[in-house]
């Protein structure tokens, strides 16, 4: 039987990310996510959230703990994970946390594009070019066939 394990999420990070290295080298980034339920409210008016640990590797982990902060809104996409292990006293931990393959801005907050979430003087945004507005050409030389009937449609 196949299996599937996919998340994906947006909140916000509860605290700063933390970038440790393994002792190979490798970038390991761990933070947390508050992600608002879509419905009901507390007794205070608030909207519940549910909390979630976070693990991403390599560049992600670079890029998360360079580009957010406390508080930034982030999209996750990875893969639930539950791990277990016993302590030197005999007593056995369960944890479950979401090992990120992707993640990237969730706001439109653009202005603070430099390391850490330090806003830039200049206030420059980036717009990849396949967002840009599309190009019409709507001259003579448009290569468009006027149907006049509804009887020449292929569907």
């Amino acid at each position: 039987m196949a299996s599937f394990n996919k998340v994906i999420l947006v909140g916000n990070l509860t605290a700063d990310p933390e970038l440790k290295q393994t002792p190979s080298g490798v970038s390991v980034c761990r933070f947390s996510i508050a992600v608002q339920r879509r419905f009901g409210r507390n007794e205070q008016g608030q909207t519940p959230a549910d909390f979630f640990n976070i693990v991403t590797w390599r560049q992600s982990a670079e890029f998360v703990s360079r580009y957010f902060k406390k508080g930034r809104a982030i999209l996750v996409c990875g893969q639930i994970q539950n791990d277990n292990w016993t302590d030197a006293q005999g007593v056995k931990h369960y944890s479950t946390s979401i090992v990120a393959d992707e993640v990237t801005f969730a706001d439109s907050n653009r202005g603070d594009s430099g390391p850490a979430g330090n806003a830039s003087a200049s206030g420059q945004q980036y717009t990849p070019d396949a967002y840009g507005s599309p190009a019409y050409n709507s001259g003579e030389n448009a290569n468009f066939e006027e149907i006049t009937s509804d009887d020449n449609l292929p569907f």
